[in-house]
C-alpha cells in the first residue's frame, strides 16, 4: 500500500516537525516542508531528514492568492493530499483552503476556544488560569476557529514559570500531534 503524501508548513524552530518525523510508525510520508521564513531552524531539520524544502518570501508576491496558487501548484506536483501546520505563522487563505478542503490541520498551544492566535502560552500564563493545554483542529478561514479534532489539558502549576509551562505543553504537542495525524490519514 502506498503511503499518503503530506506537507508540513512551519515558520520557526520546527520542534513539531521533528516530532512528526521521529514518529516510528507514521502512516504517511512527509514529502515537502513549506517555510515562509528565510533561515528558520526547521529548514535544517528538514535537511537532516532529507525532506525537500520549499522556502518562499510572501512579500515577493503581489497577493496572498498569488503565493497560495504557487504553493498549491508545488503541493500538487509533489502529490500532497494532507497539510500539517506546525508553527506556521500565516492564516490560510481561500486558494489553499479550497484546494485542500478538510485536509489541513493545525496544532495550537491552548485549549481552544481559549487563547487563540499568537502567544497562547503567554496569554494563558498572564491570565492565571489553572489549566491550559493543546488543541489539534481543522483549519478554516478564521484564526484557530476550525473544528476541534483532539485536545489534551496541561495543568498550570502554582510555581510555574512561563518557560516551564511552555516545555510541558510542547511535550504534549510532540506526543498528540503525530498520534492524531496517524488517526486521520488512516480514515
Amino acid at each position: 500500500m502506498r503511503k499518503i503524501k503530506a506537507a508540513v508548513f512551519a515558520s520557526g524552530t520546527g520542534s513539531n516537525f521533528q516530532a512528526i518525523m521521529e514518529k516510528r510508525d507514521l502512516h504517511c510520508e512527509v514529502v515537502l516542508l513549506v517555510c515562509d521564513k528565510q533561515g528558520a531552524g526547521v529548514i535544517r531539520k528538514a535537511e537532516k531528514y532529507d525532506v525537500p524544502v520549499l522556502e518562499f518570501n510572501p512579500k515577493s508576491y503581489a497577493s496572498k492568492a498569488e503565493y497560495e496558487a504557487m504553493l498549491v501548484e508545488k503541493l500538487m506536483e509533489a502529490g500532497v493530499t494532507w497539510i500539517f501546520l506546525a508553527g506556521y505563522m500565516r492564516i490560510a487563505g481561500p486558494v489553499l483552503l479550497q484546494a485542500f478542503e478538510n485536509n489541513i490541520i493545525n496544532i495550537h498551544p491552548s485549549l481552544l476556544p481559549d487563547f487563540p492566535g499568537k502567544d497562547a502560552i503567554g496569554q494563558a500564563y498572564a491570565a492565571g488560569v489553572g489549566k491550559t493545554g493543546v488543541t489539534v483542529h481543522y483549519i478554516d478561514e478564521g484564526i484557530d476557529t476550525g473544528p476541534i479534532i483532539a485536545q489534551e489539558g496541561v495543568a498550570v502549576l502554582p510555581d510555574d514559570t512561563e518557560e516551564a509551562l511552555k516545555k510541558r505543553i510542547q511535550d504534549v504537542e510532540h506526543q498528540l500531534y503525530p498520534e492524531v495525524i496517524n488517526r486521520l490519514v488512516r480514515e
